[in-house]
């Protein structure tokens, strides 16, 4: 069964409106709304006023979970800091939520991974908005709505787990499939949580090769394409690599280049074959 995916070229906070209106969802109770944080030096992150009418919209907090890498956003202090100075306190209530512990979610038809490690407070809301920057990503090849809320909702352990699927030793060099597997194994436990509860909005838009967790990223080569929305976060990526593909811009190359050298479908393969969501969809245009 197709899903459907909504399209329009406008990268105003505006259509990012429009699109959620057209999902025809009306989100229960707390809603988290899930962002990055960008890290420190990074340029190209999507800042807080470009998404603050959408948040102000679900009337939600601004989620986000500690790195498991040195920087910025490694702590909760540090990363209290980099809200601060990127200014999302000034957007919405902010929640890091593994500021004091993790809550173990279980994944009983993981492919690689049977357990996800999430911030604790991920426990205090009802429904989840997930706005993501679609960009390129130095080891899953790209970063899309299932690595934010895989990665992006895992805790710091939680993020060693994913990355070492299942060991955390193996932080930095395990088996790169399984790593990518682990990440749609992790992100079926947020999608359970949030069945018919959440929505997902990708931004086409500063596309580096590198994510917005990079301090230094490459400057964008590929121009900016436009915004989707789906109820279905398989399908949403599916459509966002399309799009990528079927570009005509000569600099897409390196941003095709760097999704193929690290396999980055094989998470959006992966996340279809738990029953996450449809690969085949319905891409409908908006104004």
């Amino acid at each position: 069964m197709k899903s459907t995916v909504y399209f329009t070229r406008d990268l105003s906070p505006e259509a990012v409106l429009r699109l959620y209106d057209a999902l025809g969802i009306q989100l229960p109770g707390k809603v988290a709304v899930k962002v990055h944080s960008g890290e420190p030096g990074n340029q190209n992150f999507l800042r807080p006023d470009f998404w603050k009418p959408m948040i102000d919209k679900v009337g939600g907090a601004i989620v986000e979970c500690n790195t498991a890498y040195d920087g910025g956003r490694n702590t909760t202090k540090a990363h209290k800091i980099t809200m601060e100075r990127h200014g999302w306190v000034n957007a919405a209530e902010v929640d890091i939520l593994d500021e004091k512990e993790d809550l173990e979610l279980p994944i009983p038809c993981g492919k690689v991974i049977h357990k996800n490690f999430v911030g604790a407070n991920l426990a205090n809301y009802d429904s989840l908005l997930v706005l993501t920057h679609f960009k390129g990503h130095p080891m899953g090849g790209f970063g899309g709505a299932l690595k934010n809320i895989s990665i992006g909702i895992a805790s710091s352990r939680g993020k060693q787990y994913i990355h070492g699927a299942g060991d955390m030793d193996k932080f930095w060099d395990s088996d790169h499939d399984s790593f990518l597997e682990s990440m749609a194994d992790a992100a079926w436990s947020i999608h359970d949580r949030f069945k018919g509860k959440a929505a997902y909005i990708n931004v086409m838009k500063n596309m580096s090769v590198d994510c917005d967790c990079c301090a230094v990223a490459a400057d964008p080569k590929i121009g900016d394409i436009g915004i989707l929305a789906s109820l279905d976060p398989v399908a949403l990526d599916q459509a966002c690599l399309d799009l990528v593909y079927q570009s005509d811009d000569p600099g897409k190359g390196d941003l095709i280049e760097r999704i193929e050298s690290l396999h980055g479908v094989h998470t959006v393969e992966a996340a279809a074959d738990l029953g996450i969501g449809s690969r085949e969809y319905e891409l409908v245009p908006l104004s």
